[in-house]
């Protein structure tokens, strides 16, 4: 099992800009992709971002192309989320997940994942 614990988040004005971290500790299981998925109230829970932990391969929700930019550090075994220009629908609970099995691409499917951090909070404010 893979422990992944989140950090960063918080507020932010709409336009600015807010990074969050995921640190992966364990190795038993794991595999080669982490993502980042959200969920705001009320709401189901959306793939934001993936990586595959070589760095090689993002793949990026359509919302926020261009916007978020996710990055692994292995030496770390940490990822990164680097959120620029949010949005007032930014606002939402993000999650940081791993997934077993090695992948070329990391797909947005949060079935896929197996280990899940405990979240961390952005909210956007216009």
């Amino acid at each position: 099992q893979v422990s992944l614990v989140e950090s960063g988040g918080g507020s932010a004005q709409a336009g600015g800009s807010l990074n969050v971290s995921c640190a992966a500790f364990g190795y038993s299981g794991r595999g080669n992709c982490m993502a980042w998925f959200r969920q705001a109230p009320a709401k189901e829970r959306e793939g934001v971002a993936s990586i595959t932990t070589d760095g090689t391969s993002t793949t990026y929700a359509a919302s926020v192309e261009g916007r978020f930019t996710i990055s692994v550090d292995n030496a770390k075994n940490t990822v990164f989320l680097q959120m620029n220009n949010l949005k007032p629908e930014d606002t939402a609970m993000y999650y940081c997940a791993d997934a077993p099995g090695y992948w070329r691409h990391c797909p947005l499917i949060d079935t896929v994942y197996k280990s899940w951090g405990q979240g961390t909070q952005v909210t956007v404010s216009s």
